[in-house]
């Protein structure tokens, strides 16, 4: 695999912590966003190897990143309900669950759609509506509006078989917290 033995390389590691050294002349401050980079970062002790002037502040993460395990499982769950349609944005089916992912549990038979608005799994439920349409609402704040238009549009449709589980994510920076080394 490409990048894998230069990932390993501990001579090629050094010339650039030598380089990063040569470039940060005062503080910086970085903001890593996504939660697999601070994963990274933290797993194989790059936190530990960078200069001293070089402030890691974890960011608020990717919504999929900062999914709290609890709603993966729930939705994983959910899913695997014969009367349930469970319908999320792609990126959450790859995101592992304690026991599964919601790809694996498709996978399983779970009849899980992939969505790119909310106000479709309200079709969904027009559609069906001999089945439960749960909607997997992962975002930032920016999201909520739409997934709150989704809740009104089923609601003005009166209808019984839609609903949502959600977890929306602050994206304000102030959120995050800052690594300290010790």
């Amino acid at each position: 695999m490409k990048y894998l033995d230069e990932f390993r390389d501990s001579t090629l590691l050094k010339e650039y912590l030598a380089e990063i050294k040569c470039t940060v002349t005062r503080p910086w401050s970085i903001m890593e966003v996504c939660g697999g980079q601070t994963h990274s970062l933290v797993k194989h002790g790059i936190l530990r190897l960078i200069p001293d002037h070089i402030n890691m502040i974890h960011g608020p993460g990717c919504p999929v990143c900062v999914t709290p395990l609890h709603l993966i499982d729930k939705a994983v769950h959910l899913a695997l309900d014969k009367n349930v349609i469970l319908c999320s944005f792609g990126d959450m089916l790859r995101v592992p669950g304690s026991e599964k992912s919601l790809l694996e549990a498709k996978a399983e038979g779970a009849d899980i759609r992939i969505l790119y608005s909310p106000l479709e799994a309200v079709r969904l439920a027009e559609n069906y509506p001999d089945r439960e349409i749960v909607f997997f609402a992962v975002g930032f704040e920016t999201t909520a509006p739409a997934n709150a238009m989704s809740v009104l549009q089923a609601a003005k449709l009166r209808l019984t078989n839609f609903s949502i589980l959600t977890s929306h994510v602050l994206g304000s920076t102030s959120h995050g917290s800052r690594t300290r080394r010790s």
